[in-house]
């Protein structure tokens, strides 16, 4: 028998800092113990619908709520935030903003101290799950000294330990390399089925969530839900792409391949596709093709990495040594690694923002001869999280700012900014506060504000959460 857990009827909300609703007319039901997959294009209300469900709106977020949202029973508009947490526990986008403790084990722990267990049971549940994620080691440092991927895993450890009915996860594989992607998975379908928690994931990385079983799968698109299927049935739909998600990868190869994706029964993971020797041979013949594809042009040294290095002084282990590369002008370079890597360090050295080992040549120039201003002249840096970029309150003046610290006219700075913004996907919000916008659109504003300088190299450093970029036409 089924019971409901989370009612949404005929639920609308909007922001009071925005003119029209977030959500509209939102019909949904999650019974007790069903994992639920909310995904949707950045900025299409997934988020807003996981901070009714955790109780930030109304009590934190206020706006104008019709409609009803009952959670375990309790209406959001009438159950103030400490009660609704011990129904909800959630991992957040934005891990810095969750983190308490000045030790990796003091902000695990945080939640069963504020509950008042014993010593012993605190440290015994503590040492547990940092087993289960493998963040022992990590337990004595600060968080904020952390990997992103390692935060995540961190901020992961604080949820489950609470082990509250609800478990909300807003994107908990941000950060995460594929691997551990695959390994969070497992360990929250683990989780679900042992505590029979009702497990709410929104995200937009459907390959790795997909590699453990999903009830369904909640489709949003600009404030309203346009679909709530089984995840079979909605890859064979085969439309996920026209709202701007990603599908799987293993899926965009077989249609680009020219694969029927009607005569798999199964498409759930790639594990699930048949032993097919047809598919087999359309996917050699498509790689076969691709693998023809050269370009003639000459290739232009723009960036040279020579022994390239770096030590943290608290760690004993060097993260990032003898990196010797070159990087054409032109080039688009994607830098991989599980994480902890040092993926994050070599971004920094190459921007000037920390010392390091070896040499750096930029356009033939020993780079350690300029400054950091000069550099960033030069090399634009996206960083993680675009709340540590962010500092002016509306889109157009983040966008603007450094135009305006170069000293160009307010005609140049309007022109460059609406056509930098258009090409970002960001113009139709261009006088929107930033405090509305979601992660995703908040990092494309960081990008956005980094575009319009046109320096000669941009790095990303993790813009998953990003969905479409339209191709800039000038050149770089």
């Amino acid at each position: 028998m089924t019971e409901p857990i989370i009612t949404f009827k005929n639920f609308s909300f909007k922001y009071d800092s925005q003119a029209f609703p977030t959500l509209q007319d939102i019909n949904l039901t999650i019974n007790r113990g069903e994992k639920i997959l909310i995904a949707g294009p950045s900025g299409s209300g997934k988020s807003t619908i996981g901070r009714c469900i955790n109780g930030l709106i109304p009590n934190i977020d206020t706006g104008t709520i019709t409609g009803e949202c009952l959670i375990n029973g309790k209406n959001i508009k009438e159950t103030d935030l400490f009660d609704l947490s011990f129904t909800t526990s959630t991992i957040l986008q934005d891990t810095d903003s969750q983190f308490i403790g000045l030790t990796v084990g003091e902000d695990i722990a945080f939640a069963l101290e504020n509950d008042c267990r014993p010593q012993n049971k605190i440290r015994q549940t503590v040492h547990r799950w940092a087993d289960e994620l493998e963040i022992s080691h990590l337990l004595k440092q600060a968080p904020q000294s952390l990997s992103g991927g390692q935060k995540q895993t961190v901020a992961l450890a604080g949820v489950l330990i609470d082990e509250s009915p609800i478990l909300l996860f807003d994107e908990p594989l941000a950060n995460l390399d594929p691997a551990s992607g695959m390994k969070t998975m497992a360990l929250i379908d683990q989780i679900q089925k042992e505590l029979n928690a009702t497990v709410i994931i929104i995200e937009h990385r459907l390959e790795e969530v997909l590699s453990q079983p999903i009830d369904r799968v909640i489709l949003v698109n600009d404030g309203k839900i346009i679909a709530d299927k089984s995840p079979n049935d909605l890859l064979h739909q085969n439309k996920l792409e026209d709202i701007g998600v990603r599908s799987p990868l293993y899926l965009t190869a077989l249609v680009k391949a020219g694969v029927d994706l009607d005569t798999i029964p199964d498409l759930t993971s790639i594990e699930a596709l048949p032993d097919d020797a047809k598919i087999g041979q359309k996917l050699q013949e498509w790689t076969d093709d691709a693998s023809l594809i050269s370009t003639k042009e000459e290739k232009h040294s723009l960036l040279e990495l020579k022994g390239v290095g770096h030590r943290y002084n608290h760690l004993q282990v060097n993260p990032l040594r003898d990196v010797t590369t070159t990087i054409n002008k032109g080039d688009f370079v994607s830098i991989v690694g599980q994480n902890g890597a040092g993926k994050t360090t070599l971004c920094r050295i190459i921007c000037g923002f920390i010392p390091n080992e070896g040499k750096i040549l930029f356009d033939d120039d020993d780079l350690s001869q300029y400054s950091i201003k000069q550099i960033s002249e030069k090399i634009g840096y996206v960083m993680q999280d675009p709340n540590q970029m962010i500092s002016q309150k509306m889109i157009f003046d983040e966008v603007a700012l450094g135009l305006r610290l170069r000293g160009y006219s307010k005609e140049e700075i309007k022109d460059k900014v609406f056509e930098t913004l258009k090409i970002c996907g960001l113009y139709p919000y261009r006088h929107w506060p930033i405090s509305a916008l979601s992660l995703g659109q908040k990092k494309r504003v960081t990008i956005a504000a980094i575009l319009v300088l046109e320096p000669d190299v941009i790095i990303l450093d993790e813009p998953q959460p990003l969905v479409k970029i339209g191709r800039p036409t000038r050149k770089s």
